[in-house]
């Protein structure tokens, strides 16, 4: 409705610019938005007011001209002119009920556009270390990249996601090194267990114990599990915790020898492994799992520095190479590398934006956690140096999800292994909730996830209260069958028959679903599908509540069906986009 219109508005301005009314053709400046009263129609647009700024015209006759020039359509009931110009469409009913018959002939792909008109895009999202089980806060990114993928390919754009694996850092040395100390105890070398002499900066939860227990399974006692290895790993150890970490992490890759690969291999390609089945389970599926390992042994971080240093990007202080970010608009340059030779964490991330913007796609979306604030912008700083255009580039920052149980607030840490895997939070409240509750806030903004209320089936549990609506219209149409009554289709349903106020209310919202679509895609803001969801089904529950269906005069009775199954289309596409399931019955 709103883009036929649009299509009115710019044609008049063409006719205008045509007769020599209007000094150019400025149909790239209709804006129509909904109004809020009726009173003042339906739709409402200032274009008038944009061109007589432009051509120190009275706006008031340049609305009177523009409405002059509209072609006829029988969607248009009446134009008004109201206040300094504004031009007030009132659409006709006839064209409200014609929504009921586009949404029950597109199906699902009512809501689709093509505004994206077939341009590549990259979405990495989640991209945890895997360094152990998805927490619930990983869980609102993969629920949030995941929903935004989803509304970018219905809005057109061809769409690859993609998990960067972090397999390559000092944080996996970590992880390999407390496997490796758990390990020891399956192996008896530590008699009693390690107690305080295991690093209180390594990883403690359990994953890691059984991750030992597997690589004892698989090696018995052979991985340097002697009395005499042990006493040596922990004698004369530095007193600060990171110089400690680093010392035993060297140590173990002394005693392991070429063995250790084997041992970090493990426990990476074990949590991967896991990580990738726990997004399978959360309804997320990755188009490609990029290792940084292969940015390292493949040449591709000297590359992009050499990149750099090729356009005058780079300079030398104090033994390290230093990137000149502030150039581009950081708060500081970015050491690549250090004194020693080794590169940065920084150099990496610029080598795998490097290898994204090669790649050719037309958009790349980094989500990325609320802790990498400071990122963003470096990030972009380097993109920008390598040659790439910066708007290609764009971040979204999610923001941490509090779990709440009653009023106790759950406290997680990754490295002490106190927090609420993906896993248990799925098993808790289930995916639909889960995702739902998730997406049901703009990403940016922080969120306490209730649990008591994601398990609550009532109309103040959001997810419930939409797939109610969705099962509410199912069991209509199994009452209908039941009853042996025709189906609402055998004669094509008269939709002139509705004329109640909330069977225009339910249209009106229906016919926005596309309208918020292309919105949430252009913005990357899966919320306002939720709360559009939310609106929908609100409309339907009233309205359920205030009419009868099957006991309806049988051309009533099929319109109202007609209209109804368009409901549930629409909510069906919905909740698709957020991957939360549309259930026949609660």
């Amino acid at each position: 409705m709103k883009h036929h219109l649009e299509r009115l508005l710019a044609q008049a301005v063409a006719e205008l610019h045509r007769r020599g009314a209007l000094q150019r053709n400025a149909a790239g400046l209709v804006q129509l938005q909904r109004t809020r009263n009726p009173r003042h129609g339906d739709f409402a647009s200032n274009l008038a007011l944009l061109l007589g700024k432009a051509a120190a015209a009275d706006p008031r006759k340049l609305a009177a001209d523009l409405i002059g020039a509209l072609p006829a359509s029988d969607c248009v009931e009446k134009v008004e002119i109201a206040g300094p110009g504004f031009i007030n469409f009132f659409v006709s009913r006839t064209a409200w009920r014609e929504v009921i018959g586009e949404i029950r002939a597109a199906g699902t792909t009512y809501g689709n556009s093509a505004i994206g008109r077939g341009r590549a895009v990259l979405v990495e999202f989640v991209s945890a270390n895997p360094t152990g089980p998805l927490h619930v806060g990983h869980g609102r990114g993969a629920a949030y990249g995941d929903a935004v993928a989803r509304l970018l390919s219905a809005a057109g754009y061809r769409v690859r996601r993609e998990y960067y694996i972090n397999d390559a850092g000092r944080q996996m040395d970590i992880l390999a090194l407390s496997v490796w100390l758990r390990y020891l105890e399956q192996c008896g070398a530590t008699p009693g267990g390690l107690g305080d002499a295991f690093p209180a900066n390594g990883y403690q939860g359990e994953y890691v114990r059984g991750l030992a227990a597997d690589l004892h399974r698989q090696h018995g006692d052979a991985l340097g599990a002697d009395a005499d290895t042990a006493g040596r790993l922990f004698a004369n150890l530095p007193e600060d915790g990171e110089a400690r970490i680093d010392a035993l992490i060297a140590r173990c890759k002394c005693a392991l020898g070429e063995t250790y690969r084997a041992l970090f291999d493990h426990a990476c390609a074990t949590l991967v492994e896991r990580i990738r089945d726990d997004l399978l389970r959360f309804g997320v599926r990755f188009d490609h799992w990029f290792s940084e390992r292969t940015l390292v042994e493949g040449g591709d971080i000297e590359r992009a520095i050499a990149a750099l240093a090729e356009r005058g990007h780079i300079y030398e202080k104090d033994g390290a190479t230093w990137f000149r970010a502030t150039d581009f608009g950081d708060q500081k340059d970015r050491a690549v590398l250090r004194a020693d030779g080794s590169h940065t964490y920084f150099a990496a991330d610029i080598a795998y934006h490097f290898n994204k913007g090669e790649r050719g796609f037309d958009l790349i979306l980094d989500v990325l956690g609320a802790d990498h604030h400071g990122y963003a912008g470096r990030v972009a700083a380097a993109f920008e140096a390598l040659g790439f255009e910066r708007k290609r580039l764009q971040m979204r920052l999610v923001q941490f999800a509090t779990l709440y149980r009653g009023r106790e607030k759950v406290q997680m840490s990754t490295r002490t292994g106190e927090f609420v895997t993906l896993q248990e939070l799925r098993e808790e409240v289930g995916v639909d909730a889960a995702r739902f509750f998730y997406v049901s806030r703009k990403n940016d903004q922080h969120m306490d996830f209730d649990l008591d209320l994601a398990r609550t089936q009532s109309a103040d549990n959001p997810v419930y209260y939409i797939q109610y609506a969705h099962a509410r219209i199912c069991s209509v149409f199994r009452q209908l069958r039941d009853k042996g009554l025709p189906d609402a289709d055998a004669a094509a349903p008269d939709y002139q028959r509705l004329t109640e106020s909330g069977e225009f209310e339910l249209m009106q919202t229906l016919s926005r679903f596309p309208e918020v679509v292309e919105q949430a895609a252009g913005g990357f803001e899966p919320h306002l599908v939720a709360y559009y969801l939310r609106d929908l089904a609100h409309d339907f529950h009233a309205y359920y509540n205030a009419h009868p269906f099957l006991s309806s005069e049988a051309g009533l009775r099929n319109a109202r069906l007609g209209l109804i199954d368009s409901v549930r289309q629409v909510l069906a596409n919905g909740l698709d986009l957020l991957g939360v399931g549309a259930p026949d019955k609660m």
